[in-house]
């Protein structure tokens, strides 16, 4: 799941989908991500089966929940909502999921999982009952992510949240990768090939599309032209 280049992922949600958006991906994004807050209709490893069949991107797990785990994936993101300070997920869920993944032998990375943002409450934040980091609480975003390297955490994933009005600002990449040396992904409220470009010039490891390309398929042709 290591990757040495700044680089695009798109995230599936299984609810919604899209062969087209698979096809036009192409060779030229690094993975495709799988999950969702909350599955109503979708199955994980049917989405994963379908991308497969279309792509031989790395297609990675991205849970919103223990439910959400297949074999057929290529690897999981072990996510710890960090920023919150419910104890279902920063360390219940993962106990739930621990024989499973353990039997799918799934390769994992633990990451650090922030909610970022105040003006969008997220589906994230309304599931786990946690609220998000504020923008300008830069301190405090620092030190989660500092306390998260001191833990042993792979990698940081910064939030604003399944469509938010506003990304995570390029001013709150440059500055912890001044003190960070983990790897950072970034998503929420992404729609613009400007800014996959500020956030990867800023310092960001990978940018992580999903909303904006559930609306817009033709947007990743765009998007794709700046990694």
């Amino acid at each position: 799941m290591a990757q040495k280049n700044p680089g695009l992922a798109v995230l599936v949600d299984p609810d919604k989908f899209n062969p087209e958006l698979i096809r036009l991906a192409g060779k030229k994004i690094s993975c495709f991500l799988v999950g969702g807050s909350v599955l109503e209709n979708g199955s994980t490893g049917d989405c994963v089966r379908k991308i497969k069949k279309l792509s031989d991107r790395p297609v990675i797990l991205f849970p919103g929940d223990f439910t959400q785990l297949t074999g057929m994936a290529d690897g999981l993101l072990l996510l710890s909502l960090l920023s919150g300070r419910n104890p279902e997920y920063l360390i219940g869920q993962h106990v739930k999921a621990s024989k499973k993944i353990h039997q799918l032998q799934l390769p994992c990375l633990p990451v650090a999982y922030l909610l970022l943002g105040q003006d969008h409450v997220s589906a994230t934040q309304q599931v786990t009952g946690t609220k998000a980091i504020p923008f300008k609480d830069t301190s405090t975003i620092l030190n989660t992510c500092l306390a998260a390297q001191q833990l042993g955490f792979k990698a940081i994933y910064l939030e604003a949240g399944s469509g938010a009005s506003e990304a995570v600002p390029p001013s709150v990449i440059r500055s912890l990768k001044k003190h960070i040396h983990l790897p950072i992904l970034v998503g929420g409220g992404v729609c613009s090939a400007r800014q996959v470009h500020l956030l990867i010039s800023a310092g960001a490891d990978l940018v992580v599309v999903g909303n904006a390309l559930e609306k817009n398929v033709s947007l990743l042709i765009e998007l794709i032209g700046v990694v």
